[in-house]
């Protein structure tokens, strides 16, 4: 037990450190990361799915779509409106498509249905990262004036916030937990818990906020609750994915952590979640 926690601690140190630094070590090291996770992530997700009966999505093809996607979310970052940068993506996905009438595989339907949900629930929402990086300053019409800033601080407080909420619900479910909150996908996780990570995370808000002041506290809170609330319901989405297909981890390519699924679970609902808030509040403003 004591050698799983040491393995634990470092591999968390590890991953903390690695995506920290690649995040504010500038656009190319974010970049690369994001686009190797995102890789890694849907193989992941391919090898579990392909323990189902009748499934065998092109997992090569579906890593590719989704490098490629947020390469393009990146490109339209640094050049927006460039839209024509993600036609070769539509190719890829008009292939895993087509590609399904030639196989001849016993039910294209389920690799039709996985090989999309690679996609929009994997690659989409890495690629939102990008959405979070890069803002514009000035006005599209008049070039001079217009640039585009890389921002670490807004994806990377996704991360903060899910770590934080991730271990303060422990630590209060722990102490005080007693109303389970999903008892059917994840018996270990109870309202007390949910509630003390949420709290925590506000506090880390106010944190943000006093340092990072390009938003208002209220906005810092909201966004801090926004993952809060969609990073619990990605956690328990994962879950019960797992519980489906009758797996513990997702993978093992983070010793004592599981897999990447396992690690970016939260990440997956709340990168998404966070796009969305903060739009709504731009067009409130």
């Amino acid at each position: 037990m004591k050698n799983n926690f040491i393995q634990r601690a470092i591999t968390g140190i590890i991953f903390v450190g690695v995506l920290i630094g690649c995040i504010l070590g500038g656009p190319i090291s974010f970049t690369l990361l994001f686009a190797l996770i995102t890789a890694l992530t849907i193989h992941e997700f391919g090898v579990i799915i392909s323990k189902q009966p009748d499934v065998e999505i092109n997992k090569p093809i579906c890593m590719l779509a989704g490098v490629f996607l947020f390469f393009g979310f990146a490109y339209l970052g640094v050049m927006p409106g460039q839209t024509e940068i993600l036609i070769p993506y539509l190719f890829l996905i008009i292939y895993l498509l087509v590609s399904e009438l030639y196989l001849k595989k016993k039910n294209p339907l389920n690799n039709w249905a996985y090989a999309m949900m690679s996609q929009i629930y994997i690659a989409l929402s890495f690629a939102m990262l990008n959405v979070l990086a890069y803002h514009s300053i000035g006005n599209e019409g008049e070039l001079s004036n217009y640039q585009v800033q890389y921002n670490p601080i807004l994806p990377l407080s996704i991360f903060i916030f899910t770590w934080i909420n991730d271990t303060g619900a422990y630590c209060t479910g722990m102490l005080f937990g007693k109303h389970r909150l999903f008892e059917r996908i994840s018996p270990k996780k109870s309202w007390e818990g949910s509630i003390g990570g949420g709290v925590f995370s506000i506090i880390a808000a106010i944190v943000m906020a006093h340092y990072f002041p390009f938003m208002p506290i209220s906005i810092w809170i909201g966004l801090a609750l926004t993952v809060v609330i969609f990073g619990t319901l990605g956690d328990l989405t994962e879950s019960l994915l797992k519980r489906t297909i009758g797996i513990k981890d997702s993978g093992n390519i983070l010793p004592g952590h599981g897999g990447m699924l396992d690690r970016f679970d939260s990440t997956l609902m709340a990168v998404p979640a966070a796009v969305v808030y903060l739009y709504i509040i731009s067009f409130i403003e």
